[in-house]
């Protein structure tokens, strides 16, 4: 069988989300597609550029840095999305224009400090790990609130949202009900932070539970560039 083609693939994911938004009297336009495009090659972000996308979301900093480099000629976002060491920030404040994955505030003040003073505010979201599980990565639900407060004052950071990995299910209500304690989480935060805009959650396998629960950046990369290389 002939794989699907990135151009194929994202008239498809557009298609979803389109009706996805319809069911819940949404407005499409405002559900952002965020092409993760890890262990991917230039040559697909290309071609995914030239289909109409602009966000780009990477988890491995290396190989990162090398495509935004090859890129460089492209009005590209690149957004990290993967776990963040202490002596990774330095490269990410300067060359990424979003961080989904701030789950303490040790990593946002160095993403602060670091952030180049000629370059716009960097925007993050709180990586919130809504199942309070010891293996996963994110902020405890119970945290969110002091490590927004911090970020809030730290003038080379803009928070924009909460971001969350759920548990992998294939049953919508379990689906729903995880991105729904995302967005009560982001509900409660909204009055005191009116910068708050942003939910990025769902995935190719979750995105219709995910934009009706409110997710404004969905993170797809298998139903874009197909099975992943690593």
């Amino acid at each position: 069988m002939i794989p699907s083609s990135i151009t194929d693939n994202i008239a498809k994911v557009q298609h979803r989300v389109g009706l996805s938004a319809k069911k819940c009297d949404r407005e499409n336009d405002r559900i952002l597609v965020l092409a993760v495009s890890k262990t991917r090659s230039a040559e697909e972000v290309r071609e995914a550029f030239d289909c109409g996308l602009d966000h780009f979301g990477e988890n491995y900093l290396q190989e990162a840095l090398s495509k935004i480099e090859s890129l460089a000629e492209l009005p590209l976002n690149w957004h990290f999305i993967g776990p963040i060491q202490s002596n990774k920030t330095r490269p990410i404040a300067e060359h990424f224009q979003w961080v989904h994955s701030v789950e303490r505030a040790k990593i946002a003040r160095r993403l602060n400090d670091q952030r180049p003073a000629h370059l716009p505010p960097l925007n993050v979201c709180i990586q919130v790990n809504t199942s309070a599980e010891p293996s996963k990565s994110g902020a405890l639900p119970g945290d969110v609130e002091a490590l927004a407060q911090e970020i809030a004052q730290m003038p080379h950071l803009v928070l924009r949202g909460l971001m969350s990995i759920p548990a992998a299910s294939d049953n919508e209500a379990a689906q729903r009900s995880a991105f729904g304690q995302l967005r009560s989480c982001f509900e409660s935060l909204q009055p005191c932070h009116p910068s708050l805009d942003t939910l990025s959650m769902g995935m190719s396998g979750d995105m219709e539970a995910a934009v009706a629960e409110g997710s404004t950046i969905l993170r797809i990369g298998t139903a874009i560039f197909g099975p992943r290389n690593g």
